[in-house]
C-alpha cells in the first residue's frame, strides 16, 4: 500500500510500526482460521448422540503450531485434541464474523460432518473445510489490507511529526554523516520487511484464487467483464423484450448468473470500500441552487410552452412559425423543403409530402427492403451511393420471432417521425461558433427528431462536399450507420433499437437542455493565485457510473458525437449510444472552436454495456433512477470538450498548445454564472485526449487539475485500471499542495519545461522536472 505524503515529496516509507502491525494481523488471521477448524470438529463431537461402532482412523491435526493428543489408529474412544489458544479481546468480534462466514460457506458447499465417517470420507470433508478456510483467509486479507490503508490515512497527520527526524537523517546522510547512514540502513530494512510482507500477501492471494478457480466448479469461473460489472449497478425490472435480450446475449452470457465466486465477492467488497468516500465529493442536487421558473430569452430557446409548464408541469410543444434560413435547422416538414423527383421527370415536389406518403405505406411489420425502398423514394439522388447491408445483416442475425419484434419497432419509429409538424412546430436555432446559446426541449421532441434522422428525412445533411452548407456540422441522418456491416454495428443497432422501443412503448416525460458556451477571453494563467483544489484518483469505476451527479466529461471530437453513426466506438461514441438523446445534438451543433464547449443537462441513460471499442457489447436495459431538477431534467450534466490531436508525441510540449488545452478545459469546467462557486459539483474526468490523439496522460491530468482549480471545482480522476498513473497523480498533487504552489507558479514551470528541446530536458519526466524546479526555487529563497 503506497500512500503519498508520508516522507517528503515522493511519499517514502511508512513508519516501522506498520510492519509490526501487519505481522500481528497476519498472525491473528492464521490463528482465527485454525481455531475455526478445531471448533468445527468439536461441533461434530457435541452433535453426536451415540458412539459410532467399528474402527475408524483419527487424522492428526496441528493447532497453533502444537500437535493435538490422538488415540491409536484402531481406537473406538473419542480422544479430544488439545488446543492452546490464548487469543482474547478484539479477536472475539472477528471470530464471530468468521463463524458466520464459515457457516454460510459450509452451507453453500454442502459440507455435512457426521460421526460415522470412514477415513476416506473424513479426509474428503477436511479437504472441503480447507477450501472454506482458504476462502476466508482471502476475504480477511482484503479486509486487513483495507484496514491498513484506512489506519495509515487516519494517522497521516500524526505521523508527519515522525517524518521530520527521517528527513533530517536523509539530509545528514547526504553530508556523509555515518550515524545518519546507519539510520538510513535501519529504515531501509523496515521498508524491505514491509515490502516482503506485502509480496507474501500477493503470492498467497494468487494461490488462493488459483485454488478456488480449480476447486469450486459449481460456483463457476469468474471471467465476467469488468465494464459489465461497473455498468450493471442498477438492474431494471423485467420488460416485455426480456426474451429478446436473452437471445442477444446468447453464447456470451449463457451462464452469467452462475459465474460468481467468493474471490469475485472479495474484489467487489474491496472496490466498494475503496470507492465509498466518493460520496464526500460535491454532487448535484445537494450543491445546486434554485433554477427559478423555466423561461425563454435572447440566449435561451425553449421548445415547450413555458406557461403550461410553470403552471401545470405540462409539456406542450411551443407554437411558432417556420424559419427557412442559415441560422436555423432546415426542417423536412417545412413548406420550403423540396426535392427533385427524378432524372426523366424533372420538377420539384414537397419533401414532406413524399416522406409522409412513403412512410405511411409501410406495413405494420415492415422488412428492411420496405424501409430501404421508402428512404430512397425521397432521397433518389443517393440511390447508387447508399447501401443498407448493415441493417440487413442485423435483422438476419436474429431468428424469425425476434425479427418481428424489431419490425414492429421500425413501424413505430416511422409513426413517431410523422409527428414532427405536431411536436416541433417552432424553429430550432443552430448553435454556432463563438456564441452562447441554449436550447431546451422535451424528451419526446428529441425522440421525434431522432426518428426522422433514422429515416434520413433532414434535407441538405447528406453531402460530403467541403463547401456544402452543413459541411461544418456533424451528419445526422443514419445512412452511414446502415452500410458497411461490422460486429460493432451489430451492437450499435441493439443499443439504438432498444432506445426506440423504450420511447415508443412508453413516452418519456422530461426536459433536456443543450447549451453552447464560448470563452470570450482566455484565462490569465500567469497571474492566477489559486491553489489546487481537492483531487481523488481511482483506477476503479468509470465516469458515467461512479461519477454520477458530477460534471461528467465527454472526450469529444470537434464534430460532437464523433463516429457514433459510423464505425467509431470509444468513450464519446459509447456515451452517445447509452444516453441516446445526446445524438440529437449533432442536428444543431456546429464544429467546436478552440474556446467552445457543449454542456448537456438532462439526458437519460437507457442501456447497460460492457467492453470498449471492438469488445463493446449491449448487455440490456438500464433503469435510470437519477432524480430530476426543477425543470424536470435528469440531474446528469455532461460537458463535451475536444482535445488537440498530435501527429508526433513531442508536439504537445509547446506552451501555445498547452494554453489551448488549459482554456478549453476551463471553458468546460467553469460553472453557471448565477451559481456560487462554492456550491459547484466536482468534475468527473479521465485520460482526456490520450490514446489515438497521442496526448500524454500526465500532462493532460495536470492541465485538468489546473482548469478545475481555476473554476473552483474539485476533481475526480478515473485512470481506467492504470494503477501506476494513479500513484503518480496522487504524488504530484500531494507535493504541490504541501508546497503551496499557485497556478501562476505551476504555469511558469510548465512554460520552462516546454521551452527546452525534447532531447535536452533533464530530467525528461514532467513530474520530476516540476518537483525539482519547485524545490530548487524554494531552497534559493
Amino acid at each position: 500500500v503506497h500512500l503519498p505524503g508520508c516522507v517528503g515529496a515522493q511519499g517514502g516509507a511508512a513508519p516501522k510500526q506498520v510492519s509490526r502491525l501487519r505481522a500481528k494481523q497476519k498472525s491473528a488471521l492464521l490463528g482465527t482460521t485454525q481455531r475455526r477448524r478445531v471448533e468445527t470438529l468439536r461441533a461434530v463431537d457435541m452433535d453426536s448422540t451415540e458412539e459410532p461402532s467399528g474402527e475408524r482412523e483419527v487424522v492428526p491435526m496441528e493447532v497453533d503450531g502444537e500437535p493435538g493428543e490422538l488415540a491409536s489408529e484402531t481406537t473406538t474412544e473419542k480422544v479430544p485434541c488439545k488446543v492452546h489458544d490464548s487469543r482474547e479481546g478484539p479477536r472475539q468480534e472477528q471470530a464471530g464474523q468468521e463463524s458466520l462466514l464459515g457457516d454460510a460457506a459450509a452451507k453453500s458447499s454442502g459440507l455435512k460432518p457426521r460421526m460415522d465417517m470412514t477415513r476416506e470420507e473424513l479426509i474428503e470433508e477436511l479437504a472441503k473445510m480447507d477450501e472454506i478456510v482458504k476462502r476466508l483467509e482471502e476475504l480477511n486479507r482484503v479486509k486487513s489490507a483495507t484496514k491498513d490503508a484506512q489506519m495509515l490515512t487516519a494517522n497521516i497527520e500524526t505521523n508527519v511529526e515522525n517524518t521530520s527526524p527521517i528527513e533530517e537523517t536523509i539530509d545528514q546522510m547526504n553530508d556523509g554523516d555515518p550515524v545518519a547512514v546507519s539510520r538510513q540502513e535501519e529504515l531501509t530494512q523496515g521498508t524491505d520487511a514491509d515490502s516482503a510482507d506485502m509480496s507474501n500477501r500477493s503470492q498467497d492471494s494468487s494461490q488462493v484464487k488459483e485454488l478456488l478457480s480449480d476447486s469450486t466448479a459449481p460456483m463457476g469461473d469468474q471471467k465476467s467483464s469488468t465494464h459489465k460489472h461497473r455498468n450493471a449497478e442498477k438492474s431494471p425490472t423485467k420488460s416485455s423484450d426480456e426474451d429478446l435480450m436473452s437471445f442477444n446475449n446468447c453464447g456470451r452470457h449463457a451462464d452469467t448468473h452462475q459465474k460468481r465466486s467468493t474471490s469475485s465477492e472479495c474484489s467487489r467488497e474491496a472496490r466498494e470500500l475503496s470507492m465509498s468516500f466518493l460520496t464526500e465529493m460535491k454532487k448535484a442536487p445537494g450543491c445546486s441552487t434554485s433554477l427559478g421558473k423555466l423561461e425563454f430569452g435572447r440566449n435561451h430557446t425553449v421548445l415547450v410552452n413555458v406557461d403550461a409548464y410553470n403552471s401545470k408541469k405540462a409539456l406542450i410543444p411551443q407554437t411558432g412559425r417556420d424559419l427557412w434560413s442559415s441560422d436555423y435547422v432546415r426542417m423536412p416538414c417545412s413548406d420550403s423543403s423540396h426535392y427533385t423527383k427524378g432524372t426523366f421527370i424533372p420538377g420539384e415536389e414537397s419533401r414532406w409530402k413524399a416522406i409522409k406518403k412513403s412512410l405511411e405505406k409501410l406495413p405494420q411489420k415492415p422488412s428492411v427492403q420496405d424501409v430501404e425502398k421508402a428512404i430512397l423514394k425521397y432521397n433518389p439522388k443517393y440511390k447508387n451511393d447508399w447501401n443498407f447491408d448493415a441493417l440487413h445483416s442485423f435483422f438476419e442475425h436474429f431468428p424469425k420471432q425476434y425479427r418481428e419484434t424489431h419490425s414492429r419497432t421500425l413501424y413505430k419509429i416511422a409513426e413517431l417521425a410523422l409527428q414532427l409538424p405536431k411536436l416541433c412546430p417552432k424553429a430550432i436555432p443552430l448553435l454556432k461558433q463563438g456564441r452562447d446559446h441554449a436550447i431546451t426541449l422535451s424528451q419526446m421532441q428529441i425522440a421525434c427528431l431522432l426518428a426522422n434522422a433514422f429515416y434520413c428525412t433532414f434535407p441538405f445533411r447528406n453531402s460530403t462536399n467541403p463547401r456544402a452548407e452543413y459541411a461544418n456540422y456533424p451528419d445526422i441522418n443514419f445512412h452511414r450507420l446502415f452500410g458497411q456491416w461490422s460486429e460493432r454495428k451489430l451492437e450499435k443497432f441493439k443499443t439504438i433499437f432498444h432506445y426506440f422501443k423504450t420511447v415508443t412503448d412508453k413516452e418519456p416525460h422530461g426536459l433536456v437542455t443543450f447549451e453552447r458556451r464560448h470563452l470570450t477571453k482566455p484565462y490569465s494563467w500567469d497571474c492566477a493565485n489559486e491553489k489546487l483544489t481537492d483531487l481523488h484518483v481511482t483506477a476503479e469505476g468509470n465516469i458515467e457510473t461512479e461519477g454520477k451527479e458530477m460534471l461528467q466529461v465527454d472526450f469529444a471530437c470537434k464534430l460532437v458525437g464523433g463516429g457514433v453513426l459510423g464505425s467509431g466506438l470509444v468513450q464519446e461514441e459509447i456515451r452517445f449510444l447509452i444516453n441516446t438523446e445526446l445524438i440529437v445534438s449533432r442536428l444543431f451543433t456546429e464544429k467546436l472552436g478552440d474556446q467552445d464547449c457543449l454542456r448537456i443537462i438532462g439526458t437519460q441513460r437507457y442501456s447497460i454495456y460492457s467492453g470498449y471499442s471492438d469488445s463493446y457489447k449491449w448487455d440490456g436495459p438500464f433503469e435510470d433512477l437519477t432524480p430530476r431538477d426543477e425543470w424536470h431534467r435528469r440531474i446528469t450534466e455532461i460537458v463535451a470538450i475536444d482535445a488537440l490531436e498530435f501527429k508526433h508525441y513531442n508536439e504537445q510540449f509547446n506552451i501555445g498548445k498547452v494554453n489551448r488545452e488549459l482554456n478549453k478545459a476551463f471553458c468546460g469546467f467553469q460553472g453557471d454564472r448565477r451559481t456560487d462557486p462554492s456550491l459547484q459539483s466536482a468534475v468527473a474526468t479521465g485520460n482526456w485526449g490520450c490514446g489515438a490523439f497521442k496526448g500524454d496522460a500526465k500532462l493532460k491530468a495536470l492541465i485538468q487539475m489546473m482548469a478545475a482549480s481555476a473554476a473552483r471545482r474539485n476533481l475526480v480522476y478515473f485512470t481506467f485500471g492504470d494503477q501506476d498513473l494513479r500513484g503518480k497523480l496522487e504524488n504530484i498533487h500531494s507535493f504541490l499542495r504541501e508546497q503551496n504552489v499557485t497556478m501562476a507558479r505551476l504555469y511558469s514551470v510548465l512554460e520552462m519545461y516546454c521551452r527546452k528541446p525534447g532531447h535536452s530536458r533533464e530530467p525528461n519526466d514532467l513530474y520530476t522536472f516540476i518537483s525539482n524546479s519547485i524545490l530548487d526555487t524554494k531552497s534559493k529563497h
